[in-house]
């Protein structure tokens, strides 16, 4: 669905709007009172997913930042630390609200490649042993954002897990993982104890995250939802568009190949600004000396993209951008001062 005021809208894969599919399903949706766990349409999108991912259950949040976490509440334990990579969302995109909802500590690890050094991460378990603090959880995020949508290789997942500690894996692009490595959201969640993904991202549901593992960690976790306030009532209604978005997978490899046509579009007019290489999903980071200036040359040519970091501009590619889009968005790159 274009967007109405015929901008092109690159800032994320959460600006989607719902499909005609979504709306029918929506006004349609058979509900209940998920607080007392009997809305239907809730049980089926929850059991859905749990299936897709090899898992026994699954539970529907409002967002992937609470599945994060609500995961952080049930597997790192008080009086130890949690692991994981230094730039993950988890770390810097949740405002430090791990500092507020956790009792455990978070020490974070070099993921400058997206991924995390498994002999790293073992060092803290066996330092553990002799009187450093005990680790008692380790999260990782399958793609990584903040690297430009960076896939985990499974042999990578596998020597994290094989490190003995309980495992979350912050999936809220999954699917993209999926897609672009060939493999299957069970095969990149089979190291996983605890396992999360957006519905509301590159699946293009209008709300909503889902986060699975065992029947008895997710009936823990559906206490920390109701303490986090999340519980929700006659919430079928959203449900319903995420039933309608897992049947939108396949159409994520557009999405990867339109980003790869504007990191392409970078790096020929900013040399080594993009690897174009590294770009595997639909996240594509540019580096700039100006990220405002490039932001502003962008918006007054109609396409809308965000700041990455201080030295970067992101551009994210999905359901809502064509290739007549792409060609624009192109053309205002190859166009910036």
């Amino acid at each position: 669905m274009p967007d109405p005021d015929g901008r092109v809208d690159l800032r994320s894969d959460t600006v989607t709007r719902p499909t005609a599919a979504m709306r029918t399903a929506m006004a349609e949706a058979e509900v209940g009172d998920d607080g007392f766990g009997d809305d239907p349409t809730v049980a089926r999108l929850e059991a859905a997913f749990a299936e897709r991912v090899g898992k026994e259950a699954s539970l529907f949040v409002p967002s992937g930042t609470m599945a994060n976490q609500i995961a952080l509440r049930v597997l790192g334990r008080a009086g130890t630390v949690v692991l994981a990579g230094r730039r993950q969302h988890l770390i810097v995109r949740e405002v430090a609200a791990a500092g507020t909802n956790a009792s455990a500590q978070v020490v974070t690890f070099d993921d400058a490649d997206g991924t995390i050094d498994p002999d790293e991460l073992q060092r803290w378990v066996d330092d553990g042993g002799v009187g450093w603090a005990s680790p008692s959880a380790v999260f990782v995020e399958d793609t990584h954002g903040e690297v430009g949508g960076r896939v985990w290789p499974l042999e990578r997942l596998a020597a994290v897990a094989a490190v003995g500690l309980p495992v979350h894996l912050d999936g809220a692009r999954l699917w993209n993982a999926a897609v672009a490595s060939g493999t299957t959201v069970a095969d990149r969640a089979a190291h996983a104890t605890t396992v999360t993904c957006c519905v509301s991202k590159g699946l293009g549901a209008p709300v909503g995250s889902l986060l699975a593992g065992s029947a008895d960690l997710v009936a823990r976790a559906r206490v920390e939802r109701k303490r986090l306030g999340g519980a929700m009532r006659q919430v079928g209604i959203l449900a319903a568009a995420g039933l309608v978005a897992l049947e939108r997978v396949d159409r994520l490899a557009d999405d990867h190949a339109r980003a790869r046509t504007l990191a392409r579009a970078a790096a020929d007019r900013w040399p080594g600004s993009v690897d174009v290489a590294l770009v595997q999903t639909n996240i594509v980071r540019i580096e700039t000396a100006d990220p405002d200036a490039l932001l502003r040359h962008l918006r007054e040519s109609g396409v809308l993209a965000l700041s990455g970091s201080s030295t970067s501009v992101r551009l994210v590619t999905h359901a809502d951008v064509d290739d007549d889009d792409v060609v624009r968005a192109v053309a205002a790159l190859e166009a910036a001062p």
